[in-house]
């Protein structure tokens, strides 16, 4: 379920299914999606794609848990850069520690906002069968910083579905795996399911082998990521290398897409069609596959900064794994974007000189050199902004500058943040906006404020980053 959706969203730009397609695409209600979040900011797109584990309806006889409430066993965020020639996945995994911001559940009303819970949590706001995809991307605008301009769920049957039309794909298994090793619970060992070494799977299957974590490796949801990177990354190669032809894509087209719930930006066969035509020039090798920076935090997983906030940064600024610029700007091409529900093209403001007249922000220097927040300050004064407060900020470990601001100045926080080249604006509950400078401010504070940041992707990131057509038995972390 990991990678269905990206597949698909490949697969299904071919015109001979499109006509098939129309009737068979479910969507999700987008009144859950909140009115707060941060706006377009590059050519690119960002797609979030879900691996719902309910065991409801038809997947029932395909999972190994119980219960009807839908969880999110996987999830991460797709990057597809301006150029449209670039791509990358960002894994969250789904016992990271964030915030949870308010969200709609079933009864029409909005939930407090949670702190430091599993991210997993957000898709089971309300506790329903089909999940809370909605609460899933407020979660992830709030933490990254970056819109969401589509939301994808996948579930277990149309994942097994898809990997039987392919015809199977290549894994790798460094010992033999048996059946308590999928069920920890079972009082036996049980019967061998996967041999050691290279194999084909598909069905059910590939379906077990996504879903193994305890008889591999160190039995850790960040390795089964590492697993379902290079199976997708398998998939992908899979399919490609059979060529873009109808008898081949069809099946492919029509199991995949009866898999998908998608939000209303995705909800027919044209704009599905468009999408996936904006990313079919993306090769192989330019299609990654990374981590969100983590670390353990005693059972749980907590998400390392300021090496996150680098990441998001780099995305926003449209840098790819191994910083190069991505944004398409110098192509004179516009990318194909919805309206502005959908994502659409990124507003003209970069253009306009910033004013901050009736705006008031406190200053924070978030690195250790001396004397940032001052210079800041008098750059903001220089513009029209009311500065109340210059200080140090409590870490001075801060790698991209974050614009905190309270609730209704969202749209203030945005001004703020165009002063600084590869800023990215977060809610927060505390009264008024906040400027966190970060190192990469003091880099280069006289920069264009309208040009991307010189941001980077982290050195512990970039260097476990896995492409498309890499060799699924090579540099695959087991745990």
């Amino acid at each position: 379920m990991f990678g269905l959706s990206f597949l698909v969203l490949l697969v299904a730009g071919v015109g001979w299914g499109y006509l098939k397609l129309g009737g068979s695409i479910d969507t999700f209600s987008a009144d859950g999606i909140s009115g707060d979040r941060p706006p377009g900011s590059s050519q690119g797109q960002n797609v979030l794609v879900i691996g719902s584990d309910s065991r409801s309806g038809d997947n029932s006889r395909l999972g190994g848990g119980t219960g009807e409430v839908g969880r999110s066993d996987t999830a991460f965020l797709l990057h597809v850069y301006g150029d449209h020639k670039h791509a990358v996945a960002v894994s969250i995994p789904r016992d990271a520690l964030v915030d949870i911001p308010s969200c709609k559940g079933p009864d029409g009303k909005w939930t407090a906002p949670q702190h430091d819970v599993m991210f997993n949590g957000a898709f089971s706001v309300g506790e329903t069968a089909e999940g809370n995809p909605a609460c899933t991307q407020n979660t992830v605008e709030h933490l990254t910083g970056l819109r969401v301009d589509h939301t994808v769920v996948i579930d277990f049957a149309g994942f097994s579905k898809l990997t039987s039309a392919v015809g199977g794909v290549p894994v790798c298994l460094p010992q033999d795996i048996y059946q308590r090793d999928l069920s920890p619970k079972r009082p036996t060992r049980g019967a061998m399911i996967f041999a050691k070494g290279p194999q084909t799977v598909s069905g059910q299957r590939a379906l077990d082998y996504v879903r193994l974590r305890h008889g591999i490796g160190d039995g850790s949801d960040i390795g089964r990521i590492k697993r379902q990177q290079a199976f997708v990354a398998a998939l992908i190669k899979k399919v490609k290398s059979q060529g873009l032809n109808p008898t081949t894509l069809l099946p492919l087209a029509n199991a995949a897409t009866d898999a998908m719930t998608v939000d209303p930006g995705l909800g027919s066969a044209d704009r599905l069609l468009s999408f996936a035509m904006s990313m079919k020039k993306i090769d192989l090798h330019n299609t990654k596959f990374v981590t969100v920076p983590w670390r353990y935090e005693g059972a749980r997983v907590a998400i390392v900064e300021p090496d996150a906030d680098a990441l998001w940064a780099s995305l926003k600024a449209d840098r790819t794994v191994d910083g190069k610029d991505a944004s398409g700007k110098g192509s004179g091409k516009s990318s194909e974007k919805g309206d502005g529900k959908d994502g659409g093209p990124a507003s003209p403001a970069a253009e306009i000189p910033v004013s901050g007249k009736g705006i008031t922000v406190a200053v924070y220097n978030g690195t250790t050199v001396r004397g940032l927040a001052a210079q800041a300050a008098e750059l903001l004064r220089s513009r029209d902004f009311t500065v109340t407060t210059t200080a140090t900020a409590s870490r001075q470990d801060h790698t991209a500058t974050v614009i905190e601001y309270g609730p209704g100045l969202r749209d203030e926080a945005e001004t703020t943040a165009r002063l600084f080249a590869g800023a990215r604006t977060v809610a927060s509950p505390t009264a008024g906006i906040q400027v966190i400078l970060g190192s990469s401010y003091a880099q280069n504070p006289s920069a264009d404020p309208g040009a991307p940041a010189p941001s980077t992707v982290p050195s512990t990131v970039a260097d476990e980053a896995r492409s498309a057509d890499d060799d699924p038995c090579a540099d695959l972390s087991y745990g």
